[in-house]
């Protein structure tokens, strides 16, 4: 069916999920695509997360488009070939020059009686038929509320806001934090500073990463037989999915993973002390699983400390722990995470009736398939509510993301409609379901982690497998959605 050439589509955020719903927009043949980047190229994270050491943690061949396999020169890619990735597929596909960079949306609005959304952005004002909100989970650095923090005399940044004009060799560095950026960071500066001292809450399990550099034979082979490669995402598309298994159903399935967690430990760690600091006391994968083979090793370095007790605060001349221990720092590095149940944030989002999309998911953030909202018309989601992966690659949810987006595109076409909306039973019925699903998984057995808020609601992750995510999206489910304007008639059901 040939789309609309004159229904324009407004996309915000140029990382993974914006470039890739532009690129599979463009080959479905919708030519009126815009990007909105807030940042100088595209990128998302990965142009952000320029830190010591920032590589990705899912095998490169899952960490790719399905359409746009990439010569990886690692089985785990560092940040600067990622970042090329990413801008090569826009480049490749003929979408860069429909991405607006330096280009901050601020606030969107619906407008009803016009259907189509108006966007204020720091170039001016933009309309579009639809909207696609791609701003990601893990986009905006979140400061810890430690006091004193502005009072530390030396250099202060967070792991996504790396400052590389500070000079590290021969310092005393403090990182607060032992998640995914720290443990990559710590073992990547540790040879050249004078001491590191890493501030720990709680351990979290850590996998070997086994990465290594493809050989030359590797590339030919792959290059001769493309299927090799295919062959090779397949399988770990399917290791993947046995983990995700056990995080959500079948508890069984992680003791091979919880196996080989703590045989690194105990393989890598020979003080009993350290030992017993590094040891989770949770279930493997109930916080964010972590995957280096050099995390260990690093600990038991000269120069490094692990420090287990609070902090109470940031003194000028470094950190004083709950036991009154001053340990001075030139200095301090925040490897404190995300503010990841905001979503859109800071842009706010006004829909029906003025009101705001904050307003309408007040404590818990939700959306139908992580993709769609009531009161939202032509509003799209990508990496929305629970749409995380304990185990899994986000590259093939967002895909499965944008291909709803294109799913609901050909329905508007067939129905010759100009607006389409989730209706609220349809979102409230997967919600109920939604729940229910991530009350029995690994995630909700005790532990505190960034997927869970305070109040024990996870607005994080997808309580099934990602076989089942592609499934659900990959068309519109009966009667989901109502599809009006043009010659739809209002309140008529999507498919029947």
């Amino acid at each position: 069916m040939t789309p609309s050439n004159s229904r324009s589509i407004a996309v915000v955020g140029g990382g993974f999920g914006g470039v890739g719903a532009a690129v599979m927009l463009r080959r479905a043949g919708y030519e009126d695509v815009t990007v909105f980047e807030k940042s100088e190229r595209v990128g998302g994270v990965w142009q952000h997360n320029t830190y010591p050491g920032a590589a990705c943690d899912v095998p490169s061949h899952m960490y790719e488009f399905s359409f746009a396999p990439n010569r990886w020169s690692r089985r785990f890619s560092p940040q600067p070939e990622i970042q090329a990735y990413i801008e090569g597929v826009a480049r490749r596909f003929g979408v860069l020059d429909r991405v607006r960079t330096n280009t901050e949306v601020r606030s969107v609005g619906w407008d009803e009686e016009r259907g189509r959304w108006t966007l204020e952005t720091s170039a001016g004002p933009h309309e579009a038929d639809l909207l696609i909100a791609a701003c990601g989970q893990l986009s905006v650095p979140k400061t810890p509320a430690i006091p004193g923090l502005n009072s530390f005399e030396g250099p202060v940044f967070h792991t996504a806001e790396w400052d590389h004009s500070v000079e590290l060799a021969g310092k005393r560095v403090a990182v607060i934090g032992t998640g995914c950026s720290a443990i990559q960071t710590v073992p990547a500066i540790q040879p050249e500073v004078a001491h590191v001292d890493v501030y720990q809450r709680s351990p979290g399990w850590t996998l070997p990463k086994r990465d290594r550099a493809y050989s030359r034979w590797e590339h030919a082979l792959s290059k001769r037989f493309p299927l090799l490669r295919r062959l090779e995402r397949a399988y770990i598309f399917n290791y993947m999915e046995l983990g995700t298994a056990g995080l959500t159903r079948h508890r069984s399935l992680l003791a091979p993973f919880r196996f080989m967690a703590r045989r690194q430990i105990t393989s890598a760690v020979k003080d009993p002390e350290l030992r017993r600091k590094v040891t989770p006391t949770d279930e493997v994968g109930c916080k964010r699983l972590l995957f280096s083979s050099e995390w260990y090793s690093t600990l038991e370095e000269p120069n490094v400390d692990l420090v287990t007790e609070r902090i109470e605060e940031v003194v000028p001349e470094g950190i004083r722990d709950a036991s009154g221990t001053v340990r001075p720092a030139d200095v301090l590095v925040l490897a404190t995470g995300f503010a990841s149940h905001d979503f859109v944030a800071p842009m706010e989002v006004m829909g029906r009736a003025g009101r705001t999309l904050a307003e309408q998911w007040g404590e818990v953030p939700r959306a139908y398939l992580g993709a769609t909202v009531p009161d939202f018309p032509n509003m799209f989601l990508l990496y929305g509510p629970n749409t995380n992966a304990g185990i899994g690659s986000i590259i093939h949810t967002l895909e499965c993301g944008a291909g709803h987006v294109l799913a609901a595109l050909e329905e508007m076409e067939r129905a010759d409609a100009t607006r389409i909306e989730v209706r609220r039973a349809a979102a409230e019925r997967f919600d109920r379901e939604l729940r229910d699903a991530l009350a029995a998984t690994v995630w909700h057995s005790g532990c505190s982690s960034w997927y869970v808020d305070e109040n024990g609601n996870d607005p994080s992750n997808w309580p099934w497998q990602w076989r089942e995510y592609h499934r659900r999206t990959a068309t519109l489910e009966p009667g989901a959605y109502e599809l009006s304007g043009a010659s739809a008639p209002v309140g008529s059901g999507a498919l029947g």
